[in-house]
């Protein structure tokens, strides 16, 4: 069992509060993530679930049981950080079974569940080597199978790709979906990357000074942000935002549209402007709008290659079924 739950947690530094009321609960097996821009409060979060921050005020329970005042290795949880943290001298095997050793389990039982782990994270081969003869990538696997030996109610990771190379953390974000659905217990996840958060999570957290804009399945929150924050952190690139006379005819003060939403067309579009730059991916092309007279510039995901260059005058149609629109205080119109 892995259930966490926050009731009215709070959390100040001296007079400022970092944490205001916040409810909130990770249900049992299900993979969260706490996403935000830097200092939304997500880390600090992580850090009060696992205790190694005290909460303000509020109660945290898991299992359904009282957690606020217990210690964090009595807390039943496995953190995994941004850096390894692992001991340079010591092997894989002895890395792994660090807090085994330190928990004073017998050495059949300690061999037992190192060897599980290893053979989950493929690294069986690497079990003598030390951590100075390992990638980055599994480095950081040797950091989760640490946390894989303790057998957690939950693990919660902070950041831990962050210090990996594009194409590492492409491969251990589907390491880590692929452990959570052999393992299928409770992981927490920070980032601050928005990709990251829609291709793993079964539930997203969104987070912004410390408050939860909205919660729930990373496709919830792409197809129905709550708020014009939401609409603007969620999706790459981001939504556009457009607020003016073309809102108005939409009875909204803001309108939203995704870049994938709006169509390129020959000519005759509804918006006509200049082609700024032209981002050419093979598979996608953006083009960074100029000249609207929206106001604000205009991102476009285009299918393919299309051949439009820096300068070219570009018609667009938003399509009338994927235009999201805000009030004034900037929260969605149903």
């Amino acid at each position: 069992m892995g259930q966490i739950e926050l009731k009215q947690v709070t959390k100040s530094f001296g007079t400022t509060q970092v944490i205001p009321p916040l409810d909130l609960i990770i249900q049992d097996g299900e993979f969260t993530v706490f996403v935000g821009p830097s200092g939304c409060g997500k880390s600090t979060l992580l850090r009060l679930i696992a205790g190694l921050e005290d909460i303000t005020t509020g109660h945290i329970e898991i299992d359904g049981k009282g957690a606020t005042d217990v210690v964090p290795a009595k807390r039943g949880l496995a953190m995994v950080f941004q850096s390894y943290a692992l001991y340079p001298h010591m092997s894989v095997r002895k890395n792994i079974a660090f807090p085994l050793r330190m928990a004073k389990l017998d050495k059949a039982e300690i061999t037992k569940r190192v060897e599980g782990a290893a053979s989950v994270l493929n690294l069986t081969d690497y079990l003598d080597r030390r951590p100075g003869q390992l990638s980055g990538g599994q480095r950081q696997r040797v950091a989760i199978g640490r946390a894989i030996v303790r057998e957690p109610a939950a693990f919660l990771f902070d950041e831990p790709l962050s210090n990996l190379d594009a194409a590492l953390r492409v491969g251990m974000r589907l390491e880590i979906s692929e452990l959570h659905k052999r393992l299928e217990t409770t992981m927490v996840y920070v980032t601050h990357d928005q990709v990251e958060a829609m291709t793993m999570a079964d539930k997203i957290v969104v987070l912004n000074a410390g408050v939860i804009e909205q919660e729930g399945t990373p496709l919830e929150l792409y197809r129905s942000p709550r708020n014009t924050f939401v609409a603007g952190f969620i999706g790459s690139p981001k939504m556009n935002l457009i607020t003016g006379p073309e809102a108005e005819k939409q009875n909204a003060h803001t309108i939203g549209v995704r870049p994938e939403h709006i169509d390129v067309v020959e000519s005759g579009g509804q918006w006509q402007g200049t082609v700024g730059v032209a981002e050419h991916l093979g598979s996608d092309t953006f083009f960074h709008i100029h000249n609207t007279g929206l106001a604000e510039m205009l991102t476009v995901r285009a299918i393919g290659d299309v051949s439009l260059r820096h300068g070219d005058a570009i018609h667009l149609n938003p399509r009338a079924d994927e235009i999201h629109r805000f009030d004034a205080q900037g929260l969605r119109i149903s």
